[in-house]
């Protein structure tokens, strides 16, 4: 059973970095074909999908958000994170992290419970 749990302050400041950290059991993100990716869910609002990083250190974007985003991974510790720059009010959210089924698919099968950031002074 793979496991995801997100890690990281729940409270930045406007015009700061966020990052956030993913620690995956259970699987690998390493395993060929596999996926790891960052979706976030805005108060009152639907999935956005941020970008994932795949099994060979692959990364893809959404494109309106890949001036800000930064995917990066450590496979001595099975974790990938996330970084989001200059960020805004508009940028508080819960933050979840997932498994996606195989590269380029947008299917997640496995999540984390989620991680809530709040971007205020």
């Amino acid at each position: 059973q793979v496991q995801l749990q997100e890690s990281g302050p729940g409270l930045v400041k406007p015009s700061q970095m966020l990052s956030l950290t993913c620690t995956v059991s259970g699987g690998s993100i390493t395993a060929t074909n596999s996926a790891w990716g960052w979706i976030r869910q805005p108060p009152g609002k639907g999935l956005e999908w941020m970008g994932a990083i795949a099994y060979d250190g692959s990364t893809y974007y959404k494109p309106s958000l890949k001036s800000r985003t930064s995917i990066s991974r450590d496979t001595s510790k099975n974790q990938f994170s996330l970084q989001l720059s200059s960020v805004t009010p508009e940028d508080t959210a819960v933050y979840y992290c997932a498994r996606e089924v195989t590269r380029w698919s947008g299917v997640y099968d496995y999540w984390g419970q989620g991680t809530q950031v709040t971007v205020s002074s």
